[in-house]
């Protein structure tokens, strides 16, 4: 059966534009980010008790217009995992190229623990320059654009390190690092000398810690994740093929914010640079593709609920960030919400109307790549937390067993 995961991009709710300008900056009001929280707490355990497979977040930082306000992803996990018995919790993502990866290695792996093994987590490369050139300028961090340039590969190279020192630390008993980013321990030629514990790190802590001379030469992050070797990790891909093979070489779920026709292509990418590097998977395996699903009595409504819900964030946000390969029109700052909705239809990332129009088409898409993982997203709580669990209901009970049959159907 498809793998469902609800990743709910927290958006401070407004009644309308006016209203956003008038109590600017409205991500940082006390009482409604308050509400927002006491809703979420509760869609997390009406999840729980659906069956859902996973819930997630997101990090993004300094999002004063109230759109994805969604600063501290561990924090919330952590709360989640104590109000929930079943449900994974994760993020997607950690954007890794402005992180410090011992820190994240350290607190997904408390994470892990905490939920006991129901963690998974996400990385992604970080495409808002407004919080990434701002967060990333200690490591020279540029803005990801996939675009290949010198300024993307810098990126990349970042990213991938960043990750490589998180995979260490959750699977070796201490480690030790060299690149242009970390030096682990530092200086890394001499190691660190005069470190008053060292006799006894030599006795009681990792081998190899402490070197000939006295000198610390490796590090040992603390605690070892619960899962072995490691919680599952997914990585966020919208326009980079590298990325994507980057995903399969490491066995990491790679998450298509993308239409069809490129996920699709991306698909038997994925297989092959995991097939090279020694993992076997079928088509779809392994994979997650990320949709906005809204559903209603009629097309006419779902759209009504789609202008409502995801007019404003795709107009003043979403229109200006989409992907190579998304072919969207420039929006007109007089654009009403009502009038966004097909352009949405456009991107191939909504599925918009009836119950039956959504499964269709949803299927259609499963057909041409049978993920493992599908990824719902919601805009809460612009969107209220009653409407999206009656959405949520609606997917499990009518979309997701027809996924199922597409799935079972493949990999048979």
């Amino acid at each position: 059966m498809p793998k469902v995961i609800v990743q709910l991009y927290p958006v401070i709710p407004a009644t309308n534009e006016e209203e956003r300008t008038a109590l600017r900056p409205l991500g940082r009001n006390v009482e409604r980010y308050q509400q927002t929280l006491t809703d979420w707490n509760e869609l997390v355990v009406a999840m729980d008790q659906m069956g859902i497979w996973g819930c997630a977040t997101i990090e993004h930082h300094f999002h004063s217009e109230g759109y994805e306000v969604g600063p501290q992803p561990g924090i919330l996990n952590g709360y989640w995992a104590a109000i929930t018995e079943n449900i994974r919790i994760g993020q997607l993502g950690y954007t890794m190229s402005t992180q410090d990866p011992f820190r994240v290695a350290e607190e997904t792996a408390v994470l892990d623990h905490l939920t006991r093994g129901r963690c998974f987590v996400g990385f992604s490369r970080g495409y808002q320059n407004r919080w990434t050139d701002v967060l990333g300028q200690h490591l020279g961090t540029p803005t990801a654009h996939s675009d290949g340039s010198e300024s993307d590969q810098r990126n990349r190279e970042i990213f991938e390190d960043n990750v490589d020192i998180v995979l260490k630390s959750w699977t070796q008993e201490s480690i030790d690092h060299h690149s242009p980013q970390w030096q682990v321990p530092y200086p890394y030629e001499s190691g660190i000398h005069g470190w008053e514990m060292g006799d006894y790190t030599r006795q009681m802590g990792a081998p190899g810690e402490m070197g000939p001379d006295g000198e610390l030469r490796r590090v040992s992050v603390v605690p070892a994740p619960y899962s072995d070797p490691h919680p599952q990790v997914f990585v966020a891909s919208n326009a980079s093929r590298a990325t994507v093979e980057y995903a399969g070489r490491m066995g990491f779920v790679p998450t298509y914010f993308s239409n069809i026709a490129t996920a699709s292509g991306y698909g038997p990418a994925y297989v092959e640079a995991a097939a090279a590097a020694g993992k076997q998977y079928a088509l779809g395996q392994n994979q997650a593709i990320v949709r906005w699903p809204r559903t209603a009595a009629t097309n006419s409504e779902a759209h009504a609920m789609a202008a409502e819900y995801d007019g404003d964030i795709f107009k003043h946000f979403y229109s200006g960030f989409f992907p190579k390969g998304i072919d969207v029109p420039t929006i007109s700052p007089d654009a009403t919400r009502e009038s966004l909705t097909e352009i949405m239809d456009q991107t191939g990332l909504w599925a918009i109307g009836s119950v039956p129009e959504v499964r269709d088409d949803m299927v259609a898409q499963w057909k041409q790549l049978p993920a493992e993982y599908c990824v719902l997203i919601y805009h809460f709580a612009q969107q209220p937390k009653e409407s999206v669990i009656e959405q949520l209901q609606v997917f499990m009970d009518e979309i997701e067993p027809a996924l199922e049959e597409v799935i079972n159907y493949e990999a048979g």
